[in-house]
């Protein structure tokens, strides 16, 4: 067969020293090293945080009274700021300071967005109140909403407010959210943070985008079921203009892009669009062509001309450092017109040379495996990471040695393919890979990245693989020897095999 190349970048997941407090507190509770290796990658802290992973949601809350000046609250003060970003130099002149990322704080776990800091003052507030507790609980639907908005990690305290959220949105949804789901046409049952992420979060966003950001504000307030209704028809036809606004944009900026000289490590733009649609617009760019990207909106204000812009990293870039060194030019995220190509030149130089040879979008592994240690156990625990999100993202395994055994085209330009290992077959679908139907044929060696799913027919139950790329058997010839010595480590009484840090073809 003529190789198959991989259409993804496939990071294979680095090799970690896992605590040894955390991997006795896995044997206790049954999870395997694999798993906790997983989990370790994606920011477990220790022993504690893993047993309020596996417990329920309300015992990873941490004590509101640890966060920094919240309990200045409970003594009558009336200027409280709270914040979640990088502390400046200077504390703002305000009597509390809520910020867990303070140098002074004590909090344990200090990733979280600001709706999840609010969250936390509105447990000690309202916590010395009859039914206070409870109250506060209830507030986890909207500081869900504002953890996924604000793409925060999806681990420690963040899943557990996700946790909680989740379960009030499913079960007793303010008015507000049913009218936004019933418009969205989505049922309860199937709400995850994928459907805040996409369908939750641009509806509520696009208001102060577009429209009027009041509009947000009162459908999460308002307990009367028309005026839910109402409200959500205006959100969902700003969405619409936002989407529209957000499409010429971007094919603008992806032009201006192109006409940029090779080589050069960021993308940085400016255009006549408006200023509540750039951040969208950079995060494609930098999603699309792996690199930084700042995307600015021509505006006027009372002082003059200016552009007003909107930066999101990507490549590793620390983009706050580079930010940093670009200070003494900026007014906050605004920029003097005749300043801007200053601007641009220092940003380029400080984030430095072009993007990687490789300029194929990343596909970050969590496990790489050969097909015979994929089994229901593993399904089980990798299932334990839901909710998944940000930080926390649905696990993808590698899975090496399988043969191609049946290959068709499916409706809606997707791929179907059973897959045979030593024993059994192993059905896969390829969401949105049409590609894969014509390049896989009957009877290929091939090695795939997947998420692994359960699927039920006729009454019985099997492993199914979503797969996200196909490649030649061989191709990751490394990672493939290194995956056989994973063979019976389900129980964690191995170790896990190492894959140098980093590594990807």
């Amino acid at each position: 067969m003529a190789m198959l190349e991989p259409r993804y970048r496939w990071t294979f997941p680095a090799a970690v020293v896992v605590d040894p407090a955390i991997s006795a507190e896995a044997t206790r509770a049954g999870l395997s090293a694999r798993a906790v290796e997983v989990l370790v990658r994606r920011g477990l802290l220790d022993a504690a945080e893993l047993r309020a992973f596996l417990a329920e949601p309300e015992a990873a809350l941490h004590d509101p009274r640890l966060v920094p000046d919240a309990a200045a609250q409970a003594r009558g003060i009336d200027v409280l700021v709270t914040d979640h970003h990088r502390v400046p130099p200077e504390l703002p002149p305000a009597v509390a300071v809520v910020n867990p990322h303070r140098p002074d704080s004590v909090y344990p776990d200090p990733r979280l967005s600001g709706s999840g800091v609010a969250f936390k003052v509105a447990q000690l507030v309202l916590g010395g109140l009859p039914g206070g507790a409870a109250d506060a609980l209830g507030l986890a639907e909207l500081a869900m909403i504002g953890t996924v908005s604000d793409v925060a990690p999806v681990m420690g305290e963040n899943r557990a407010i996700a946790r909680l959220g989740l379960a009030r949105m499913r079960s007793e949804p303010r008015p507000g959210i049913a009218a936004l789901l019933g418009r969205a046409g989505i049922a309860r049952s199937s709400i995850d943070l994928e459907t805040i992420a996409f369908a939750i979060a641009p509806r509520i966003n696009a208001a102060g985008r577009v429209g009027e950001a009041l509009d947000a504000a009162r459908l999460l307030l308002t307990e009367d079921a028309a005026e839910a209704a109402e409200l959500a028809e205006r959100l969902e036809a700003a969405n619409g203009t936002r989407r529209e606004l957000t499409k010429v944009a971007l094919e603008e900026a992806q032009r201006l892009a192109d006409t940029e000289p090779a080589g050069r490590g960021a993308i940085v733009v400016r255009g006549d669009w408006p200023v509540g649609i750039v951040g969208l617009v950079a995060s494609r760019l930098a999603e699309d062509r792996g690199r930084p990207a700042v995307v600015g909106a021509n505006m006027r204000d009372a002082t003059g001309d200016i552009v007003r812009a909107s930066c999101r990293s990507a490549g590793g870039v620390d983009l706050a450092a580079v930010l940093e060194g670009c200070r003494d030019l900026l007014v906050r995220f605004e920029v003097e017109r005749g300043r801007w190509d200053a601007v641009r030149e220092r940003f380029l130089g400080l984030v430095g040379d072009g993007p990687p040879a490789d300029q194929r979008p990343e596909l970050a592994l969590d496990l790489a495996l050969p097909a015979a240690a994929v089994d229901y156990p593993l399904l089980r625990e990798l299932a334990l990471l839901a909710p998944t999100g940000p930080g926390n993202p649905e696990p993808l395994v590698a899975i090496f040695g399988l043969t191609a055994t049946r290959v068709r085209a499916a409706n809606g330009g997707h791929t179907q393919l059973t897959l045979r290992r030593e024993r059994d077959v192993l059905d896969s679908i390829a969401f949105g890979r049409a590609d894969l139907a014509e390049s896989v044929q009957e009877g290929d060696r091939v090695d795939v990245v997947a998420r692994l799913a359960s699927r039920t027919f006729g009454g019985y139950e099997s492993l199914q693989l979503e797969i996200r790329d196909v490649t030649t058997s061989g191709y990751h010839a490394a990672a493939s020897a290194a995956s056989l010595l994973q063979v019976g480590d389900s129980s964690g009484a191995e170790e896990p095999a190492t894959i140098p840090a980093g590594a990807a073809s």
